[in-house]
Formats: structure tokens, sequence, C-alpha cells
């Protein structure tokens, strides 16, 4: 049966209150923030605002919202570790304590006491632990740890997002209705990819419908690779990790292209995704995704090409403007500054990766915070990438449907 036609009272209060908390705990939100669906920014005026400046406050003293982060909770923990396939994985993630032990987490980041944390869960997704049968029952352990985590230290963990069995497309908008109408979710985190399928294959667009027409949240996207995607074809397998450290900036760029390129933001001009590590490629390579992409079909004979850009309602470059960007680059304040540049500080948020750092926890957030202050941005612009820009992204926006069901 599916859900109801409108999230009632209760499930409206629990929403909105989580996201009054963030708001309350952080600051009042500034209404110069773009949505997902604005018309896209200009180039050079948005380079111009994010330019050099004096810093009006120290950097410990302004809040902060770490928008992209992870967590395990321990219930499903003990699923990755009785199903998952990937041994690799499995000693990746039990063996970072501050990835599932939420108490030394809080202990860490007493450091930082002006900084709270929108939870997401870590790799692995619940498709990849289980066939469509059981990862709803995945899912909704995931999802009902996240709340809990929230619940119990609501000051440094005042929002969650959901995750969904994408494997499963009725279930995972039975989950996304329950996580985001019981739980409180202020958002759902989706994959680049869905065990191997792309984003825009039409069997997942009810999932970006629901999200951005009924429930108005915003969307996180994750990269996702394995070992398994060989780095050349002679190979079975990618070594020294390269599927990691590079495919997923890969792998988050062409999930971008394929979202563009589809019409899905036109279709749906109000959806907003925020991109982990920045976008991954499309920044520093920009100009060349503009000037090669300009003459898209040129290079294919076996596929016609030749309406695609015609047909978009916008030059395409804008489109990828409308993504936002999170300043997950392990410390590399310059190529933040390229990001900045692409994006605009409108659509830059402050975000950490934490715990996926070589001291297992606080580099990321310290590294972070540095490469942002040595850009001497001014002080309107980092209150936009702290705080302002994760506050627009997390207030609830108005449904324009409705759930079919009965």
């Amino acid at each position: 049966m599916t859900p109801s036609l409108e999230p009632g009272p209760a499930r409206l209060s629990r929403r909105h209150a989580l996201a009054g908390a963030v708001g309350g705990l952080c600051c009042a939100t500034s209404t110069s923030a773009g949505a997902g669906g604005s018309a896209p920014h200009d180039h050079d005026a948005a380079a111009h605002e994010a330019g050099g400046g004096a810093l009006a406050t120290p950097a410990s003293a302004a809040r902060k919202i770490d928008i992209y982060n992870h967590v395990l909770p321990l219930p499903y923990l003990e699923l990755v570790k009785q199903s998952y396939q990937d041994p690799g994985m499995v000693k990746r993630m039990t063996s970072i304590r501050m990835l599932w032990d939420m108490d030394a987490r809080v202990e860490m980041l007493s450091q930082w006491p002006e900084l709270q944390q929108v939870l997401t869960l870590s790799n692995p997704p619940p498709e990849a632990l289980f066939g469509p049968d059981d990862s709803p029952m995945a899912a909704r352990v995931a999802n009902d740890g996240l709340a809990a985590i929230c619940t119990a230290n609501s000051a440094k963990f005042p929002a969650f997002v959901a995750a969904l069995p994408m494997n499963n497309v009725p279930a995972a908008l039975k989950e996304m209705d329950r996580a985001i109408g019981d739980l409180g979710a202020q958002g759902i985190e989706i994959k680049t990819n869905v065990n191997g399928r792309p984003l825009d294959d039409p069997e997942f667009l009810p999932i970006f419908e629901r999200a951005t027409r009924v429930h108005g949240v915003p969307i996180w996207m994750h990269p996702i690779r394995s070992a398994s995607f060989s780095d050349y074809a002679a190979e079975p397998k990618s070594r020294y990790e390269i599927w990691q450290v590079m495919g997923w900036p890969y792998e988050t760029t062409a999930a971008m292209a394929r979202i563009v390129f589809s019409g899905m933001l036109d279709r749906l001009p109000a959806m907003r995704i925020v991109t982990h590590h920045c976008g991954g490629m499309l920044p520093f390579f920009g100009g060349r995704a503009e000037t090669l992409w300009a003459q898209l079909g040129s290079r294919t004979a076996d596929e016609d090409y030749s309406r695609i850009l015609k047909d978009l309602k916008r030059p395409f470059m804008d489109y990828f403007r409308m993504f936002y960007g999170d300043t997950v680059l392990g410390g590399s304040s310059s190529a933040l500054r390229c990001g900045l540049d692409f994006f605009g500080p409108d659509h830059v948020v402050f975000a950490s990766d934490c715990p996926f750092d070589p001291e297992g926890g606080p580099m990321f957030i310290r590294e972070g915070i540095r490469s942002i202050e040595e850009l001497h941005l001014p002080d309107s612009v980092r209150q936009k990438i702290y705080v302002e820009n994760a506050l627009q992204l997390l207030k609830p926006h108005p449904a324009t449907e409705q759930i079919a069901g009965g």
C-alpha cells in the first residue's frame, strides 16, 4: 500500500523541529543563498564576491555546520560485518573507531565547540549489502540508528540524512517517507551509481521526484566504486587503490554529467544535490568540459547526440553550477579556490568527510577549516560556507506534489 497523501502534523513537526534545532544553535540564516532551481550564478560576479578580503571574525569564533561526514550506527555495522562481501572495506570500516563509537566522536569534537555535524551513513549502502528483498531492512536499521544518535546528542548532531535501499525503488520511496516523516531526516543520500547502474536510469526517477517535489529535501550524492572496477581493460581489478583515490572524483563527475545531459534538471529544476569532494573533477576541468561538450556528438558515430544541447532549456554548463560542492578536498586551499570559482559562494558548503583521515577523525576538520581561512575570504562569504548555505539546504521547502495513495 502506498503511504498516505501528505505527512500529517506529527510528521511535519518532527522534521521542522530538527531544522529549527540546526538554525537555532547555529545562528539566523540569510535568504541570499540560492536554491537549486534558482537562476545560475554569473561566473565573474561570483568569483569577485569570493575574492580576497579582511577576516572580520576569527575562525574559532564562527559557527560551523559540517554537512557531509559519516557514521556507522552499531546495528548497521553488525550487518556490514556479517554480510558485506568486500573484506578490504570491512577491515577499513571496523578499524576507524570514530565511525561507530559516538562517545569517542563527541569527545574528539569537543575541540570545536562551535561545530555541528549533519550525519550521513558511511559506505556500504543498503543495496551493496543485500538484494532487493533484504536491503529495505538494512535501510531501516541504518535510519533508526542515525535518528537515535541525533536524539542522544542533538547539540552536536542536530540532523541526519536518510539512507535508501536503491535496488528496490518502491521500498526506497516508503523508507524515504518514513525517515523524513517519522524520524525527521533532513534529506536523502544516494550513491553515484546503483550497483553499476546510472542514476539517470528511468527506474530511479521516482526517487528524485519524491525527494524534490513531495518532501522538498536536498539530495546528498556520494561516490562509490570498488577495486573490481579495473583501471585497464586487460586487468581484472584496480591496483594501488586508484579506484578510490582517483576513481571516486571521476564517479562524481560522471554522475553529474548523466544527470545534466539526460535532462533531469529541466524536469526537476528545484532539485538540490550536494556533491562530495566539491564536484569531483569538474571545477578543475571546467574549461575543458565547456569547450569539448560544446561539440557533443562530434566524436560519436553509433548514437545521435545532435538534439541533446538544443533540447536543454539553458546553456549546459549552467546546470553543472546548480549542484552544490562541499569543501572535502584534503585541506587543499587551491582546490577549494577552484571550487568556489566554479560553483560560486552560494553553492559551496563546509564539510569534513570525518572520520576518514589519517588521524581517524580530527585532521580533515582541522585542515578543512584551515583551507577556508587561508583564502582570506570576506566574512560574508565565510559565513555562507560555514553556516548559511547549509541552513538554506536544511530549511524545509514546500511540497509541490502530494503522495498518491490510499
